[in-house]
Order: C-alpha cells, then structure tokens, then sequence
C-alpha cells in the first residue's frame, strides 16, 4: 500500500512509499529514520498524535519532525 511520508529531519522531504499491509507507526519508524529514539521525534499520522503500534492505512500521511535541532542552544 502507498503512504506519503513527511521526514522534517535535516534537510527534509516529502514522498509516497510502498508498506506491507500490517506495517506499525514504530516499524515505519525505523525504516525511515533508523537507530534514533522515537521519543526525540514529533510522529504523527494524518495531523493527529499517534501511538507506535498503529497499524498504518493505505492513503495515511505520516509526519516525523525532531524535537530539538541538532545544534541549536537548549
């Protein structure tokens, strides 16, 4: 199924992707971003907060947005 992923980590970029039927928010999670921890990332799905084991839905619109840049004063 094709889902559109929203990646406003670094430099950004928005893109349909193919997911197996069944795919979580925390498996797409780590597809995307790799090792880091969720809990440093704003994860939504379709504007509203989501949990890791949602099941994600054929047409959803994911977005994963760092809660503190890299580099910025705390």
């Amino acid at each position: 199924m094709k889902i559109l992923v929203i990646n406003n980590d670094g430099g950004g970029f928005a893109d349909y992707v193919d997911v197996a039927d069944g795919t979580t928010v925390a498996q797409l999670f780590e597809r995307q971003i790799g090792s880091t921890k969720p809990s440093h990332y704003l994860i939504r799905v379709n504007r509203q907060p989501c949990p890791g084991d949602q099941v994600l839905r054929e047409g959803d619109r994911i977005s994963i947005t760092p809660t503190k840049i890299e580099g910025a004063n705390s």
